[in-house]
């Protein structure tokens, strides 16, 4: 590989639109930011690079290993690149609005990651996403869900599936067993794997009792349709009150979102715990039939912006205006007519036929003095000719194709 060859070359998981693709996405964006507009989501623009430890409040290891760090010449401090926009909207709300009615907020921008993961697949994804602060109820989770799904229909993605879980079902059990933090992460950990026997080893090796151990145990196979909340009546029997609370939610969630959403298919997984380390009630991720990959995730993170000053309830989701391109057929433009008009000075008559036919919704492109490339070969459709003292519009002739 030649010096001039490097040039070219982009880090792994980092990558650039070229301008079909480009296009797709900014009539995406706009596209989904009029949809946040009409439920009430306000836009917010937040900073690229920020202090290192506003970036992590709350949001847990998982981040501050994403999150690529630097110091800032000026102060001497220590700068993150942001790696997830959710902690950024959530010191807005808490610092910058200072409200007591419910604040509906939704925000897009690249973010950097240190290396890609099972969601955003690479490093640079476009983040889009809505976040609502100041309810508690299951009203507001309903909402976020209830527009995650509007987002993907609008992304063109036909017949996605939804997983949901409640990491209050694992965090209640852990805490009626007092584990400390060493043995709730080992549980954990096993947990995210199914990894019955290894769970099986921990709780004996805990001293755990039969019916506290059993609960652990039965926890990684308590998925599937909602017939799964007659096995965990059983399975979770005598568990706290903090535990079936839980769970009580989770299938109340459910039945509520297939009124609004009949024909839905979801599955439940009571011992899912994404976004463990922050978030504390529902969680949900949406996936694309056949791939087994999520494509957009949120759930109810109370109180992060305590450490913002000020604790309020909060919910939301996220996705990559990019996966969506990719898996969905949203973005499409409707075939717009390409009319090359030719480079004339001082000609009125021509440069007021351009204008017009900008403003009715063709593209015109001046065609440049000693340029390369006719107007078949530049994509036109039609071109401008000078007949009979006035300008017309012809079509083009495809370029003939090559022997």
């Amino acid at each position: 590989m030649t010096n001039e060859t490097r040039h070219w070359l982009l880090p792994d998981g980092v990558d650039e639109l070229l301008p079909e693709a480009a296009e797709r996405v900014e009539r995406l964006r706009r596209g989904l930011l009029d949809l946040y507009a009409g439920w009430g989501y306000r836009l917010v623009i937040t900073p690229f690079v920020e202090y290192l430890e506003s970036l992590l409040t709350a949001t847990g290891q998982d981040l501050a290993h994403q999150t690529f760090k630097l110091i800032d010449p000026l102060s001497g401090r220590m700068l993150g690149i942001r790696a997830d926009i959710t902690p950024q909207v959530a010191r807005i709300d808490a610092h910058q609005l200072d409200c007591d009615e419910p604040v509906r907020l939704c925000y897009m921008g690249s973010v950097l990651r240190t290396r890609p993961d099972g969601f955003f697949g690479g490093r640079a994804p476009m983040q889009i996403g809505a976040e609502l602060y100041g309810h508690a109820g299951l009203e507001s989770d309903l909402e976020i869900l209830c527009l995650m799904l509007a987002t993907l229909e609008l992304a063109g993605i036909a017949d996605p599936y939804l997983d949901l879980g409640h990491v209050g079902i694992f965090r209640g059990l852990a805490r009626q067993a007092g584990l400390d933090g060493a043995a709730e992460a080992a549980l954990f950990e096993a947990l995210q794997r199914k990894a019955v026997p290894e769970i099986e080893t921990l709780v004996a090796q805990l001293g755990l009792d039969p019916a506290t151990g059993g609960r652990f145990v039965a926890l990684a196979g308590l998925n599937g349709g909602p017939e799964v909340f007659e096995r965990a009546e059983q399975a979770l029997a005598g568990a706290g009150d903090e535990v079936l609370a839980a769970v009580a939610t989770l299938r109340q969630a459910g039945e509520r979102l297939a009124r609004r959403r009949p024909g839905l298919a979801v599955h439940y997984d009571l011992a899912e715990l994404r976004g463990y380390q922050y978030q504390n009630g529902l969680v949900f991720a949406a996936f694309v039939p056949g791939s087994g990959r999520e494509i957009a995730r949120g759930g109810r993170y109370d109180a992060i912006g305590r450490k913002f000053g000020r604790a309020r309830p909060a919910t939301g989701f996220s996705t990559d205006l990019k996966i969506l391109m990719r898996f969905g057929g949203g973005g499409q433009a409707a075939p717009r007519e390409v009319v090359l008009a030719p480079w004339r000075d001082d000609d009125g008559q021509l440069d007021q036929l351009v204008e017009s036919l900008r403003a009715a919704g063709a593209v015109v492109v001046r065609e440049l003095p000693g340029q390369a490339g006719d107007a078949a070969s530049m994509g036109c459709s039609h071109r401008l000719v000078y007949r009979n003292d006035h300008w017309e519009k012809v079509p083009v002739e495809p370029s003939p194709n090559p022997s």
